[in-house]
């Protein structure tokens, strides 16, 4: 059985990683300042700031390496430094979750696996740091999947309107931006197919359709059907519409696993709503 080690499993799309391929694989994960999870037996704590991961390594031995990390970016560099280096010398695999942000300074298009990146926002130019790290792996042993904005239930993007609602602090809305988006369900499928199917190289995760970040969150809201209305702070990035999507054109999965935005604003609601009844 193929042993899986989630490195930032207790984020949001880590938690919904572990969930998903538990049942099926030797799943561990790590946690940072979580204390529900210090009784799990399947989690082990790791500070990135503070500790090696070389130990855990060693004591888990991985086939698989899932990198969902966050935090500073000197120690986001390091960590994967020794990541790839037990998978290089282990012949394990590595997989890293990077962002749509990493074409953030393209403005006029959507963008495609080998598209240059070029990023003029610090979470972009660390992720496409990272990203080359990768690619300078040896061949079928790492996979980049670049992710859109993410949603469901439990997204801190749904978490965050919902709060700004409540509060009644100003929301911002991008109007020009284009954007595709995923929601954890529709991700972790695509990745437990990936792992399956053992498929390497760089793949773009996420609605195959594109829609303005304002109009997507209009829905949302209409969805939620809150008691008060949210105020929004406009903001126009440039004054054209400007793209941030990444769309699959070389590494394409099945159509089944293929979604819409209308799928991912279904999928984040019917969860949502059952929620607050």
């Amino acid at each position: 059985m193929i042993r899986v080690l989630i490195v930032g499993g207790s984020g949001f799309l880590g938690r919904a990683l572990f969930k998903e391929l538990h049942p099926y694989m030797d799943v561990y994960a790590t946690y940072c300042h979580q204390e529900k999870y210090t009784k799990n037996k399947r989690y082990f704590s790791y500070d990135i700031n503070e500790d090696s991961p070389t130990e855990l390594l060693r004591f888990i031995k991985p086939h698989l390496i899932i990198s969902a990390l966050r935090g500073d970016a000197h120690a986001q560099f390091v960590a994967h430094d020794m990541l790839i280096e037990y998978a290089h010398k282990h012949s394990a695999k590595l997989i890293l979750l990077s962002s749509a942000n990493v074409f953030d300074s393209f403005r006029h298009y959507p963008s495609y696996e080998h598209d240059k990146t070029l990023s003029e926002s610090a979470f972009g130019k660390l992720k496409i740091t990272l990203e080359n790290k990768l690619m300078r792996m040896p061949a079928f042993s790492w996979t980049i999947a670049r992710l859109p904005m993410v949603f469901g239930s439990n997204s801190p993007r749904l978490q965050e309107l919902k709060t700004a609602i409540h509060t009644q602090e100003p929301y911002e809305i991008f109007p020009n931006s284009v954007i595709n988006v995923a929601s954890d369900y529709f991700v972790t499928q695509q990745l437990h197919y990936i792992i399956n199917r053992n498929r390497w190289g760089i793949f773009h995760l996420g609605s195959t359709d594109l829609v303005h970040h304002d109009a997507f969150v209009h829905q949302l809201v209409e969805g939620l059907q809150p008691t008060k209305k949210p105020v929004y702070k406009h903001v126009f990035a440039s004054n054209q519409d400007r793209y941030i999507a990444v769309l699959p054109k070389y590494n394409t999965l099945p159509n089944h696993l293929a979604y819409t935005t209308e799928q991912v604003l279904a999928d984040t609601l019917r969860t949502a709503t059952h929620k607050k009844r």
